[in-house]
């Protein structure tokens, strides 16, 4: 209220300029436009703007009125507001609006500003605000645009930014800032007329402070000449100003300490350095020597990053003098020590710095070389601290980095280290140990980064124009992991390539690695080359073919581990075999065995032993598998006779798949592909024995097992060697902690492992040395000598030590245990893949039914074992997936089954009885999904002919009325069908906690309704009876989901489906004999479900035209109307006793008797005749002052009497049809009265109906003695579509009748959140009295009604 007198205060004026009535229209029609003023000071961004927006557009439309005025008071208000967030909300609101209107002068808006916000009136606790405020409306004006262009405002806006500037304490150096920020977008005309004025002849005052310096630079640099005739020639850079400017750098560096980005002075100082010719004495002195003398991490933070944004400014001499000093050393430890977790890490701000360098002189290749080269060669004990995998190299253009890539590979070859720029950090110096610091270490970390580099550049190029870069890193890799030179040869340029240190087997660990980790990139980005001589030809078939190459030349070189004879002959086999499918590449499968074939072939060179097995056994199933017609029949009675390269393929592709390789994983993949159409039954349980979870788990598995120790070793190595403990200086307080964490988790352990083995050997070993004591200690204290202490601390100390081995032993184990777990679990994530593509290519196998079983029992052991890893709920959720989408939704499926139809029904009946034993329902729904798999295979597997002409088909199944011919047509057998879903309905329906649930049959009556016709007996017969409340409102519910269904009407001759109806409909009739007398929560679901299907059976009756008779059904529900209004008087189930209510008077409409428009209102009517619950409400309340209350009184008291001789002949509002048998207790109609004094001449209503049209109480009159037949139905057809409480109003009825069912729906919604704006007893009445008229009318439109009832 305070904010809507504003105006009139603000606006002092003649009574004759400003009467009355103008401020109360402007208080009326502006209540949208004070809220834009809340609006725009919230915090939400989104909102702020929107505020803002609307505010323009509002003025733009009264440019004139009062509100212009208004809202720049309130603005200028707003920049001295106690909530320091709403100030640049409301400072950013004006300058828009100073940009919106330019008419609006800057100097008057200063002015009031400073008239507003007074700084020499102001008292102490107002200061801050005050400041603030005329900071904020100066820059209002500057981010207007407009204050450049009016001198007048800008020589007042500086004026006044220099008396704010001292007061540091408050606003610090944001003054000075602006007053920059300002002075750098004027003319020079005008900077030259402003610059003494802001700018003191004294450098000391210069250099007090950063925004000061900011300011001298930014004149140095617009107006040299009128600053050097101010104040003569300045050198910043001499020695006496050096600790000055070491200073205002650090107060820099922190005042941006949350920014995280460098100071404009930093920037501005470089470039003076820079023109001035005093750059090394910058980088030098000020940075290395005085920020760097003590390095605080702001500090350093701001030197990393003036570092990145010089390069760009620096020349050849200077990037060397920037990459080879102290500060690129202290970059360097900052990489190597820092951690995630509590330092920033500067690395991306860096690679952007060096991208846009890289990017900027892409037409200067040396440049990008040096500077690659420079960043490489920042080292930490010969390990370079940037990362293997550096996406600026994207941005090196061809000659760069083929130049790149002959540096690292001579730095490969011949390291030089006193060419780089190595350092230690703290730790490592403090430890000093001869065995790390010596020159083969940093040769083997640099070594092992370089290859790893190599690779990662793969990643980033074209193949159309780095080919040959690609060319030349596989050929290094491939030549120095397998093969050593005996003879240089001009043939081979690899052989020219000496080492200064010899390469050992832990360095071709690594290179090998390195080289298949390069497959995978070019098999996945370069799948083919086809601007070379090859022919197109995959990169793995060059590499092999290089190779062999390097085998046939043993005179000039040999292999690291030599070949033996049979290894030999097996590879000189693979390259016959390779040659025999390039002649049938056109083939699929003969690219897919290639792929293979050269994949292992190179494994031979890794791991000859295993691989020569492997590779003789594929050659032979390739040659078995080519010779074969490739078109011939899938039958069972020949899956007999398929050859066992098969079984024996998928073996060898199961030992692939333990390789860690995701290479690997995806020719696997591949290859299964093309040979799963000859699977066999034994082939696929070798796939299924690896994914059994019945399997003994703790059987070893060699296989993976020695992968998985191979791969940790290797793992383990490379963390040895890059990340040794050493490298983490400021990790040493961290690791402390980590290791007191851990002792005291291993004292835990140990308290925890004690057995009672241990406590009596350690007993006997006290009792031996008489350390236990007996009633009087001191003895025995006395008689423990020195000899019996030491042999005592010697018993004591093997025992613990025998303990402590004992408990690392059983550690071990549970390690291993759980390694081995977790190898089968990936073990079996990558058998999934053979699964997935079987179902996948082919879906109609035969093989496909035997995985139904065994994906279920992996879906129950893993749900039944709720692990709790993310590897186990992959696996999870890998074969729900394939179960559930790639299997039972697959559109093809097996028509071969009518050899195996009788196992499959057992099969069925085996599934539906599992998924009625389960404890879990979500796992009992991928069974009872199962069965429906197999209900359509077996459904859908007929002859061609009958396929065709047959209506069963797929999920979409209309089945004839007639069922001999789907019996006889079809694999399915309905008669023991029905005998298993029977079974399962009736577990359904009768036990008290069913893992089986309505949507499972529901999903099974929509695929199948012949059984759904043979299942209704069922289900009508638990409609009533003896079952549970619960089960009869599933079996209502189920009932009313199919009756409705036209595939189930296909399936019913007229009379059987008449009758099927009238046997429902008696259900229905004995289950509401207890109507409204619900006790629990069930029983009153099963009269709302009961209801439903009623409903249904209605809409049944009336869409089929049947002849039924209702009769009793209308003489039951009319006995029930009193009860149902009972409860919902006394609120008995208040959650659903309106939609019960509703139900009841939706199948009484259409059984002809209308629902009373007072029938609502009179079930509420009780509170309104007893004045209490208004009086005590009031009393609650209390402390009104008199006058309200008689005013209030005599509106109460004159309107009944005004109202009063309308209604006087009228019918009670609570009048109901003579059918109903009740008495009912008239209403007053006061409200009544007032909804006519709205309408215009509209005549007196009775029930909602007009009273020109009203029928007579006694003709919607329906004895019970009179039938209800179907043509009373038929003559409701239009208000059969009733859904959920919705009745949709007839064409036909009056207006007031429409009116009042349109309002039924909003019923429950407004009773649960009622939202009013009249006063309270008005709003405790619209509540109780539940009228339709107040749910439907808006608080306008009741205010409106009560002023006319009022207006005489």
């Amino acid at each position: 209220m305070a904010e809507m007198k504003s105006p009139s205060k603000a606006e002092p004026a003649p009574p004759a300029e400003s009467p009355q009535g103008d401020r109360r229209g402007l208080l009326e029609h502006s209540r949208e436009f004070l809220d834009f003023f809340w609006d725009i000071a919230k915090p939400e961004q989104e909102t702020r703007l929107q505020a803002t927006e609307k505010l323009l557009e509002y003025l733009r439309a009264r440019p004139s009125g009062s509100e212009m005025k208004y809202a720049l008071k309130r603005l200028i208000t707003g920049l001295g507001v106690g909530r320091e967030a709403a100030r640049p909300c409301y400072s950013l609101a004006l300058a828009q609006l100073l940009q919106s209107f330019e008419d609006i002068s800057l100097c008057s808006i200063l002015s009031q500003i400073q008239e507003k916000h007074n700084l020499q009136s102001v008292n102490k606790a107002m200061m801050r605000p005050t400041l603030f405020a005329n900071l904020f409306g100066v820059l209002a004006l500057f981010q207007s645009g407009r204050l450049v262009k009016d001198q007048e405002a800008l020589m007042k806006s500086v004026r006044l930014l220099k008396i704010l500037s001292h007061h540091h304490n408050h606003l610090q150096g944001q003054p000075m800032k602006a007053l920059v920020d300002i002075l750098s977008e004027v003319p020079e005309s005008i900077f030259q007329e402003i610059l003494p004025k802001v700018l003191k002849d004294d450098l000391k005052v210069i250099l007090s402070s950063p925004k000061h310096l900011e300011l001298f630079l930014l004149a140095q640099q617009r107006v040299p000449t009128k600053l050097e005739s101010l104040m003569g020639t300045v050198d910043l850079f001499s020695e006496a100003n050096i600790p000055s400017l070491v200073n205002i750098l650090k107060v820099a560096a922190n005042s941006v300490r949350k920014e995280h980005k460098l100071p404009d002075v930093a920037l501005d100082l470089l470039r003076l350095a820079l023109k001035e010719d005093k750059f090394t004495v910058f980088w030098k002195e000020v940075l290395e020597e005085g920020l760097l003398k003590k390095p605080c991490w702001t500090s350093s933070y701001m030197c990393f990053r003036l570092l990145g944004a010089s390069l760009p400014l620096l020349s050849e001499e200077q990037l060397q003098l920037v990459m080879r000093g102290d500060l690129i050393r202290h970059f360097g430890e900052h990489m190597v020590i820092s951690k995630p977790q509590n330092l920033f890490k500067f690395i991306p701000e860096i690679s952007t710095y060096v991208g846009t360098f890289l990017e900027g002189c892409q037409d200067d290749p040396k440049r990008q070389f040096a500077m690659m080269v420079a960043f490489t060669s920042i080292t930490n004990q010969g390990l370079p601290v940037m990362p293997t995998f550096w996406r600026v190299t994207r941005f090196l253009n061809t000659e760069a980095l083929q130049s790149y890539v002959a540096w690292l590979r001579d730095m490969f070859l011949q390291p030089d280290l006193d060419a780089l720029v190595d350092f230690s950090t703290v730790n490592q110096k403090r430890a000093q140990d001869a065995s790390i610091n010596v020159p083969e270490r940093s040769v083997f970390r640099l070594r092992k980064w370089i290859i790893h580099r190599l690779v990662s550049l793969v990643d980033h190029l074209h193949l159309e124009k780095d080919d040959a870069v690609v060319e030349q890193v596989a050929r290094f890799c491939l030549f120095h992991a397998f093969f050593k030179t005996k003879k240089a040869t001009p043939q081979i340029p690899e052989t020219k390539q000496r080492f200064s240190f010899p390469l050992d087997n832990r360095n071709r660990g690594f290179i090998i690695g390195a080289f298949f980790s390069l497959l995978q990139t070019l098999s996945v980005k370069f799948r083919q080359t086809p601007d070379l001589a090859e022919g197109g030809k995959p990169w793995t078939h060059r590499l092999v073919q290089l190779a062999d190459m390097l085998l046939n030349h043993s005179r000039n070189v040999t292999i690291v581990t030599p070949f033996t004879t049979q290894q030999r002959q097996a590879w000189d086999q693979m390259m016959s075999t390779l040659k025999e499918l390039e002649a049938r590449s056109s083939e699929p499968r003969a690219s897919a065995f290639q792929h293979l074939l050269l994949l292992v072939g190179l494994h031979l060179f890794k791991s000859p032993e295993e691989a020569c097995d492997v590779l003789g056994d594929i050659q032979t199933c390739i040659k078995k598998s080519m010779e074969q017609n490739p078109r011939r029949s899938r039958s069972r009675a020949k899956a007999s006779q398929e050859p066992v390269w098969v079984e024996v393929m998928v073996e060898i592709l199961l030992s692939l798949l333990a390789q860690p390789s995701n290479l690997m994983r995806q020719v696997v993949r591949n290859v299964f592909g093309h040979i799963c159409s000859h699977l066999t039954p034994r082939g696929l349980q070798l796939i299924l024995a690896v994914l059994n979870p019945e399997k003994n788990e703790d059987e070893d598995d060699n296989l993976v097992v020695t992968d998985d120790t191979d791969e940790k070793q290797l793992k383990h190595g490379e963390e040895e060697d890059s990340d040794s403990e050493d490298n983490k200086s400021s990790a040493s307080d961290a690791e402390s902690v980590e290791s007191e964490d851990g002792e005291e988790s291993e004292e835990e352990d140990r308290d925890k492992d004690v057995d009672p083995g241990f406590r009596q050997q350690l007993m006997e070993v006290l009792q031996a040395g008489n350390a236990l004591g007996g009633v009087d200690d001191e003895d025995n204290e006395e008689e423990l000598g020195d000899e019996a202490m030491m042999a005592l601390d010697q018993s004591l100390a093997s025992l613990f030590a025998e303990q402590k081995l004992r408990i690392q032993a059983r550690q071990e184990e549970k390690n291993k245990v759980q390694k081995e777990k977790k190898l089968r679990r990936d073990f079996q994530i990558r058998a999934l893949d053979l699964i997935e593509v079987l179902v996948t290519k082919q879906p109609e196998h035969p093989l496909i039914l035997e995985l139904l079983e065994p994906l279920l029992n992996m879906i129950q052991h893993s749900m039944r074992s709720k692990g709790s890893t993310k590897q186990e709920q992959d696996l999870l959720h890998k074969t729900a997936r394939i179960f559930m989408h790639h299997l039972c939704r697959a559109r093809h499926y097996c028509h071969e089954v009518q050899p195996c139809a009788e196992a499959l029904h057992a099969q069925v009946e085996r599934l539906v009885q599992q998924a009625g034993s389960q404890a879990d329902a979500s796992v009992a729904l991928y069974y009872f999904n199962a069965s429906l798999y197999l209900l359509r295979v077996l459904k859908g597997n007929t002859t061609k002919r009958h396929q065709d002409g047959q209506k069963l088909q797929g999920t979409d199944a209309k089945p004839e009325p007639t069922d001999s011919k789907d019996h006889t047509a079809n694999c399915l057998d309905l008669d023991f069908v029905t005998r298993v879903y029977s079974a399962a309905l009736k577990s359904l329906l009768s036990k008290r906690n069913s893992p089986l649930t309505v949507p499972m049959f529901l999903s099974l009556f929509s695929r199948y309704p012949v059984i759904c016709k043979n299942l209704l007996p069922i289900l009508v017969q638990h409609v009533a009876g003896p079952s549970r409340p619960r089960h009869q409102a599933q079996a209502c519910l189920l009932l009313q989901k199919t009756l409705s269904a036209r595939e189930l009407r296909v399936c019913f001759e007229d009379p059987e489906w008449e009758q099927l109806i009238g046997q429902v409909l008696g259900m229905v009739t004995q289950s509401l004999q207890t109507l409204g007398e619900a006790q629990s929560k069930g029983e009153h679901q099963r009269e709302l479900s009961t209801l439903e299907l009623l409903n249904t059976l209605f809409k049944t009756i009336n869409h089929e035209k049947l002849s039924v008779d209702l009769t009793a059904l209308l003489a039951l529900l009319q006995s029930k109307q009193q009860r149902l209004q009972q409860n919902l008087q006394q609120g008995n189930h208040s959650s659903g006793s309106n939609r019960l209510y509703d139900l009841y008077w939706q199948s009484m409409k259409m059984l002809g008797v209308q629902r009373p428009k007072s029938e609502k209102k009179n079930a509420k009517d009780i509170p309104i005749d007893t004045q209490s619950p208004i009086s005590m409400k009031r009393k609650k309340k209390g402390f009104l002052p008199e006058t309200k209350k008689r005013k209030k009184l005599k509106s109460e008291g004159t309107t009944p009497g005004k109202d009063a001789a309308p209604g006087q002949g009228a019918v009670p509002g609570d009048a109901t049809p003579a059918a109903t048998g009740q008495d009912q207790t008239p209403s007053t109609g006061k409200k009544k009265r007032k909804r006519m004094r709205m309408r215009a001449n509209t005549p007196s209503q009775v029930n909602g109906i007009p009273g020109a049209k009203c029928p007579t109480p006694n003709n919607p009159t329906v004895s019970p003695n009179t039938p209800a037949k179907t043509p009373k139905l038929q003559k409701k057809k239009g208000k059969l579509s009733q859904v959920n409480g919705a009745t949709p109003a007839s064409p036909i009825e009056p207006e007031g009748k429409r009116h009042h069912q349109k309002a039924l729906p909003t019923k429950e919604v407004v009773r649960k959140s009622p939202q009013s704006a009249l006063p309270q007893k008005r709003a405790r009445l619209s509540l109780v009295s539940r009228s339709p008229s107040l749910l439907q009318s808006g608080v306008k439109k009741r205010r409106v009604a009560r002023r006319k009832v009022q207006t005489p």
